[in-house]
């Protein structure tokens, strides 16, 4: 089963938001099952268009997701995705 990750400012809005072990084999199914978990999460994560958010990325492995409209990139059964958001200010 992927595992998901995130990052701390996410993890503020949403307290006992830990690593979550989800099925699916796309990233728009893992981000689906996400937010049946953590109502609200997606709405962090994508646009009102579905798209993942400007200051948000998404890595598969070691990899930037290429899909960030549809999040059609495919994702292996033990696979690590991390979910990074930008922060400004100094």
């Amino acid at each position: 089963m992927p595992t998901v990750q995130f990052t701390s400012a996410l993890k503020r809005f949403f307290p006992g938001l830990q690593t979550i072990e989800t099925d699916g084999t796309t990233l728009a199914e893992i981000v689906e099952n996400i937010e049946k978990k953590y109502p609200g999460l997606k709405n962090y994560i994508l646009d009102d268009q579905g798209a993942v958010r400007q200051h948000v990325n998404i890595y598969v492995g070691k990899e930037l997701i290429k899909d960030r409209k549809t999040l059609s990139d495919t994702v292996a059964k033990h696979q690590e995705i991390f979910v990074l958001q930008a922060l400004s200010g100094g």
